[in-house]
């Protein structure tokens, strides 16, 4: 697919890995509209992108919020062509620990905000996706998803968030055959360990171990990286249905 004139939603899109996306499609040509819930970042990302972009307040996990994300989206752009979902939390308690069991609602958040608040997005965009003129493959959309190295190899206390991850990895291919017959595409990146503003206020004790076990380059992923894998899935048309591991060969270890 083209990028020029086309609409993008991107989920989480204020900060880290879907600014620097918003970034890299405006550049492009395209129409950004901003999902987030942090409405100061919202607003900088906008005033920065410049006229080609928007944002709207939306939660991914709340079906009515998702459908007034995309009303808007419509209202403004006039459509959706790609969706690019960023939004997600990370997660850190063990399946037994000093207090006890891990707290299930907990457990039960990460996997709703990660896996099914990724769903609700993607299935509700997919439905206004449908309505758009095939282009000459008879490509209507393209979906991107974000799920983690933590699907394949998560670290101790990382069990709610490795699950949420795994879930978007499992349901990858059957939604690209579910929605084979609309002419959308979906595809999912896993990416290792990014120098996002969160990673950014880790201590170098946090830091350095997690660059050691990075084969080449060594160093953390740059947002801009993921942005251009972003780009080729969207612009390559035969790419379909697969997870991609942007990590540098990172393969986590257990301590």
């Amino acid at each position: 697919m083209e990028i020029s004139n086309k609409v993008a939603l991107i989920t989480g899109g204020a900060s880290g890995l879907g600014l620097s996306t918003a970034e890299t499609l405006v550049e492009s040509g395209a129409n950004v509209m901003l999902l987030d819930l942090n409405e100061d970042n919202a607003k900088k990302a906008v005033e920065s992108l410049g006229d080609k972009s928007s944002y709207v307040i939306a939660n991914v996990t709340e079906e009515e919020s998702v459908k007034n994300a995309i009303d808007e989206t419509v209202k403004k752009f006039g459509g959706i062509n790609i969706v690019v979902n960023c939004a997600g939390i990370g997660s850190a308690s063990k399946t037994v620990g000093r207090d006890g069991a891990h707290p299930l609602d907990y457990f039960k958040t990460v996997v709703d905000i990660n896996l099914n608040g990724t769903f609700n997005v993607l299935r509700l965009a997919a439905v206004e996706m449908g309505n758009n003129e095939p282009n000459s493959d008879g490509e209507c959309g393209v979906i991107i998803n974000t799920a983690s190295v933590a699907a394949f190899d998560g670290q101790i206390g990382q069990a709610a968030y490795s699950a949420s991850k795994g879930g978007v990895v499992g349901m990858t291919l059957p939604i690209a055959r579910d929605l084979a017959r609309m002419g959308i595409r979906i595809n999912t990146i896993a990416p290792g360990i990014f120098d996002t503003p969160l990673m950014g206020m880790a201590p170098d004790t946090v830091r350095n171990p997690l660059i050691e076990m990075t084969q080449f380059p060594k160093r953390l992923g740059i947002p801009s990286e993921y942005a251009a894998l972003s780009k080729h899935i969207i612009e390559n048309a035969f790419l379909n249905g697969e997870t991609i591991r942007l990590d540098g060969a990172i393969r986590m270890q257990p301590k």
